[in-house]
């Protein structure tokens, strides 16, 4: 009984790593010859698996041709100057132009981030979302406002998300930009 209860256990702990990083990635929008899959897909891992990329940042990239716009947040400068590098050494990528915005350093931001994060995945079903190296769910905080990235499973999550980022005290504002994912 314990062994079916502990594979079960890992099991779904798989399921929901995997269901995490499907989610996480960096969105990107592609035009142009170049912006095939297979670059598509060596961006989005080079971004994700960035050593300070994590659940307060947000990454996204466009590729028009040979060229890739990275834009979005980050709270450490080191990873901006890591995306640009890491981006600027694959095959086909001829430029990167890094519009990415380095947050500014704030003890209020970071409390704001530590109780943001504390209210979204302690609500009802959301913890799956932080689980795996990568939270699929991505809060952004600049100057008491609040930004929610990434995607979800459903549209009850978003708001479930946006509700409890909302409750947080000294949050100015909250933006939803959670995609749904599965399109319910």
């Amino acid at each position: 009984m314990k062994t079916i209860k502990s594979k079960l256990m890992v099991l779904a702990i798989s399921l929901a790593t995997a269901a995490s990083m499907a989610f996480a990635s960096p969105t990107s929008a592609s035009t142009g010859v170049a912006g095939d899959a297979q670059t598509n897909n060596k961006i989005r891992k080079e971004l994700v698996t960035l050593p300070y990329y994590g659940v307060f940042d947000n990454l996204t990239y466009e590729v028009q041709g040979d060229t890739v716009t990275l834009s979005g947040q980050v709270v450490r400068p080191s990873t901006r100057k890591d995306a640009e590098r890491r981006v600027s050494r694959i095959e086909g990528v001829d430029r990167v132009i890094n519009n990415i915005e380095v947050l500014p350093v704030s003890g209020f931001d970071e409390s704001i981030r530590a109780r943001t994060y504390r209210a979204v995945f302690r609500t009802s079903s959301l913890y799956r979302y932080a689980m795996g190296a990568n939270p699929s769910i991505h809060i952004v905080v600049n100057r008491g406002h609040v930004t929610l990235e990434g995607a979800v499973s459903s549209r009850m999550d978003s708001q479930l998300a946006y509700m409890a980022a909302n409750q947080v005290p000294g949050v100015f504002s909250v933006t939803n930009n959670l995609r749904v994912a599965s399109g319910r």
